[in-house]
């Protein structure tokens, strides 16, 4: 648990010009100079003065975290203590780590600032840098990274990097350019897919099918059009099934009615075929393949061809009920008639919830060795769960809580690592250094 500056408050006692940060978990530091204050863009109006009795009640932060690279440090004797992911991983974590940005970290003199390279498959590493809001990621055939960031740019990264701006992309509120998908021969063809939303009479999402050749997009095909937008609950994911076939996640734009009208494209999983045509085996004759959705942005299948979804649930000042969902051929998963863990005839009951009390706002998901891997980003946790052979999800583990702030795309690389973005830009995190990144683990650090 990473004692963050987030939330922070800065305090003082009235027979004392020292000011002491506190974070949103108790533990007080002291500001070592002007310059650090400065860096943190408080002012003298933040500052509150206690009593010198409650300050000396507030326990001391003994560690530092160094937010640019992930080394911990002891303040008592200025040492470096390793890494926070192995840290973790060996059960040194402590609720007394504070977060901490460069200057801070500078005013302190530590005796070892260079960092040892990271430490084979346990370390996270970063994979890119300064990214504007990365919605979702896929590899290329030649390992190359394409990359959303929502405003409406798609980057690729590595041997060939350049950036493409997406024609036509409207970026506003939680939409703008979202899920991507290559087709299965891409290999052949070139062909990917892009979810956005659209500058059109109106506020719509759509998927549209472009040729990516010599670094450059080339429409190709309109696959579906008049997917209902908003500012918030846009949807965005799309993936290619086992079976060949194009899903897509759909919001309710804001208008909970409509995720139980069939009539509309709102709060939906679609099915198209890779030429946006309606597969024969459509349970309404239409592009729906289920029904009653929120606000789904994760797709994954299992071992089993099953297909997994994660799904925000309420929002505002209750929040909570977000949802992992096993999807099920023209299934009604209750929107907004029911949440949580409640049931009714002909309604679906999520797999399982993150409660009243708990908030994931869950984004990408994706399959690894028998376990489902989600982002959190109000939750800000990489979250675990195992699939089990009758199709139930177990055993919920957290991981790097906090420690990078909200959390969105989750991909598995064809070097075995387990990609994941942040996404701090978005209007709704702290900016941190360097954000937004695409982070990589080892999928054996989770053994």
């Amino acid at each position: 648990m990473i004692d963050n500056l987030d939330r922070v408050k800065l305090v003082k006692s009235p027979d004392s010009d020292q000011v002491y940060f506190v974070g949103n978990l108790g533990f007080k530091r002291p500001i070592l100079n002007l310059s650090v204050f400065n860096s943190y863009g408080w002012t003298k109006n933040d500052i509150v003065e206690i009593s010198t009795q409650e300050l000396a009640t507030l326990p001391d932060a003994t560690m530092v975290l160094r937010v640019k690279d992930g080394g911990v440090y002891s303040l008592s004797d200025k040492s470096y203590l390793g890494n926070l992911v192995l840290l973790i991983k060996n059960g040194s974590d402590s609720p007394a780590i504070q977060g901490i940005n460069e200057v801070d970290f500078g005013a302190y003199g530590f005796t070892a600032t260079v960092q040892p390279q990271p430490e084979n498959k346990q370390s996270v590493q970063i994979v890119a840098e300064n990214l504007n809001v990365p919605w979702d990621i896929v590899f290329l055939p030649d390992g190359d990274l394409l990359v959303t960031e929502r405003p409406g740019t798609l980057k690729r990264l590595g041997k060939n990097p350049t950036a493409i701006t997406v024609p036509s992309v409207n970026s506003f509120g939680e939409g703008g350019l979202m899920g991507i998908a290559l087709h299965p021969d891409f290999a052949k063809n070139n062909l990917i897919y892009l979810y956005f939303t659209a500058k059109t009479d109106g506020t719509k999402n759509r998927v549209v099918r472009f040729k990516l050749e010599n670094n450059q997009l080339i429409e190709d095909r309109l696959i579906i059009d008049n997917i209902p937008s908003a500012l918030y609950h846009d949807g965005g994911q799309i993936a290619f099934g086992p079976d060949g076939l194009l899903y897509i996640t759909t919001g309710d734009s804001e208008k909970p009615q409509l995720a139980q009208d069939l009539n509309s494209l709102a709060g939906k999983t679609l099915r198209l075929t890779a030429d946006g045509n309606i597969p024969a085996d459509n349970p309404f004759g239409s592009a729906v393949w289920s029904y009653g959705h929120r606000n789904a942005q994760g797709i994954a299948w299992d071992s089993q061809g099953r297909l997994w979804q994660t799904e925000h649930g309420r929002s505002g000042v209750l929040s909570g009920f977000d949802e992992l969902n096993r999807i099920e051929k023209g299934k009604n998963y209750g929107w907004p008639t029911i949440q949580g863990s409640e049931r009714s005839t002909g309604l679906e009951t999520p797999i399982i919830n993150s409660t009243a009390t708990e908030t994931w706002a869950p984004s990408g998901l994706a399959f690894v060795n028998g376990k489902l891997y989600f982002a959190g980003l109000r939750g800000s946790t990489l979250y675990q769960a195992e699939v089990d052979e009758q199709g139930n999800a177990v055993n919920l583990k957290k991981y790097f809580a906090g420690v990078y702030g909200r959390l969105r795309a989750v991909v598995l690389g064809p070097d075995g690592y387990l990609y994941f973005t942040t996404s701090n830009r978005d209007g709704r995190g702290t900016v941190r250094s360097g954000d937004d990144k695409i982070l990589k683990i080892h999928q054996d650090y989770f053994k």
